[in-house]
């Protein structure tokens, strides 16, 4: 039995996914089927996704939409309303108007971002938990559930290896890795996870994690940027000030035993201190990180310390 991968691009991204099984053809197939499901389910950028019918409907009436999806809105309210959460679902009015990471990125008037402020109160997202509607009290509001949705995706992954009886495999939906049992390359069974170096190609790291039936997630500055006028926005925007976050930070990585923990977790954070963030995740059950700061400094959860290997280029 030999760990069979598959590579395909989708949600924006180069999704890899690995599996040891005697069927594992079929098992990869399969998933790829599941991924086109839940992509036409979550996705902010396909017209016809179950999201959009949401979104069209803004302050309009309630729409009823799938149990994962019901689920993944209200966990992404819950993280969104807290003071000093830099996580919010209803951002999507000023990720369009930016549009960092597509080819027609732009920086918006400052009248333009003060008006579109004014639709990103995720209060104002109303959840029916009997009816499993969700309506939005003002027109053109807009759920963007790309800083939470890839990890989700891969819980639900994970729970359909499951259902098929898997029980080795790797998932990498592009800087969202979720590991499921052991590795069979690996005499300790734990899998060898890269953290990307924040100034350096991809593939370079500056740390290798050993991680076993755990997700790693990362989210940095430098994923997607554009650069305008001799000055680089990137994508990570504050929801408070509608312009890309002032921080420190240059990459965090959450370890986490579910894959939209560790989602949650690097878009609440990013923008805190190095040790706001380590101080906040270690009042935190079974959630760890790894910050680097923009001088290119490395600190984590004192846990993580015997599973990193540093240095590593």
């Amino acid at each position: 039995m030999t760990m069979q991968t598959r590579e395909i691009h989708m949600m924006g991204t180069i999704i890899q996914l690995s599996v040891q099984h005697d069927y594992a053809t079929f098992i990869l197939e399969e998933l790829i089927l599941r991924l086109k499901e839940y992509e036409k389910r979550f996705s902010a950028h396909d017209a016809s996704s179950e999201l959009m019918k949401v979104n069209q409907n803004a302050g309009v009436k309630p729409v009823k939409v799938n149990p994962s999806l019901y689920q993944l809105i209200k966990i992404g309210k819950k993280h969104s309303t807290p003071a000093d959460s830099a996580l919010n679902i209803t951002i999507g009015p000023l990720v369009q108007a930016w549009r960092i990471g597509f080819e027609d990125a732009n920086v918006p008037s400052s009248k333009t971002i003060e008006a579109l402020l004014s639709k990103t109160n995720a209060e104002d997202i109303i959840l029916d938990d009997k009816e499993q509607t969700v309506f939005f009290k003002h027109t053109a509001m807009f759920i963007d559930l790309g800083a939470l949705a890839k990890g989700f995706i891969a819980d639900l992954l994970i729970q359909d290896l499951e259902s098929m009886q898997v029980s080795q495999a790797l998932i990498n939906l592009g800087g969202n890795v979720i590991t499921h049992g052991t590795s069979p390359k690996q005499e300790d069974d734990y899998w060898r996870i890269g953290i990307q170096h924040p100034f350096l190609p991809r593939g370079k790291y500056i740390a290798v994690l050993s991680a076993l039936n755990q997700s790693v997630v990362t989210s940095g500055i430098y994923e997607r940027n554009f650069t305008k006028d001799n000055q680089t926005y990137h994508h990570i925007l504050n929801p408070h000030t509608g312009y890309p976050i002032e921080s420190e930070i240059a990459g965090l990585t959450i370890v986490s035993k579910k894959s939209v923990d560790g989602e949650i977790w690097t878009s609440r954070l990013f923008g805190k201190s190095p040790r706001q963030i380590i101080n906040t995740l270690d009042e935190l059950e079974d959630i760890e990180g790894i910050v680097v700061t923009m001088d290119g400094k490395m600190c984590y959860s004192e846990s993580l310390k015997p599973y990193i290997s540093e240095d590593i280029l």
